[in-house]
């Protein structure tokens, strides 16, 4: 099948399935005649199953341990379940202090901040979990890949222009029709123009990640 059959067979998005198979969950075979992906049922079943354990919210590493075997079911759930119940009273913390500091009344300037933030901390100690400021952005990673594919195409690209040119000064005689060597270095550079859309395409979408709407699946 191609992706967008497994799109309206599964309704899963042809955005999401691709960051499935970059997070190593999905692994359909190319065509050895064009390249495309080809899923097969195998893979369809294997997208049910990721998108049910994402619907519950399963972060993709347990959902990884999972397909692979790595981790069973019961033990996979029961890992979710306490991790959303620590969830649950991480939020209900929050939304205590939320009305408490709304409760304070004036403007967030005249907010003792250093006081709220050790409230915070004494709630951390307790098990309370907040958001981590701190935690790393592996996009970066993702960007550098990207970035990295692009170059190396544009540096192909611009080194057979160089090439074309370089041959049409140096051998004036052998020089073929202007048309012709427009077309020659035409053809490399557009497809550094079509490089680049598609980089700021891929771009955006590593922006964005996981579609957010995954859980209206």
């Amino acid at each position: 099948m191609k992706i967008n059959e497994v799109e309206a067979a599964v309704g899963v998005t042809k955005k999401n399935i691709r960051f499935y198979e970059e997070e190593g969950l999905l692994r359909p075979r190319r065509d050895a005649g064009n390249g495309y992906r080809d899923y097969s049922q195998e893979d369809i079943e294997r997208l049910r199953r990721i998108k049910l354990l994402r619907k519950l919210d399963v972060p993709l590493a347990e959902i990884r341990d999972m397909l692979e075997g790595r981790t069973g079911l019961t033990e996979g759930m029961r890992r979710h379940a306490e991790e959303l119940k620590a969830r649950e009273r991480s939020i209900a913390a929050s939304m205590v202090f939320c009305r408490e500091l709304g409760e304070k009344g004036g403007l967030l300037g005249a907010l003792d901040v250093t006081d709220a933030l050790g409230t915070l901390a004494r709630y951390e100690e307790q098990g309370v979990r907040f958001v981590n400021v701190r935690k790393v952005d592996k996009k970066a990673q993702r960007y550098q890949g990207a970035a990295l594919g692009a170059a190396l195409f544009i540096g192909m690209m611009l080194l057979v222009i160089g090439i074309v040119v370089w041959a049409a000064f140096a051998y004036p005689v052998n020089r073929p029709p202007l048309p012709v060597l427009v077309l020659l270095t035409g053809i490399p550079a557009g497809c550094i123009v079509c490089v680049l859309v598609v980089l700021a395409q891929r771009f955006g979408e590593i922006a964005k990640g996981e579609e957010d709407a995954y859980r209206d699946y």
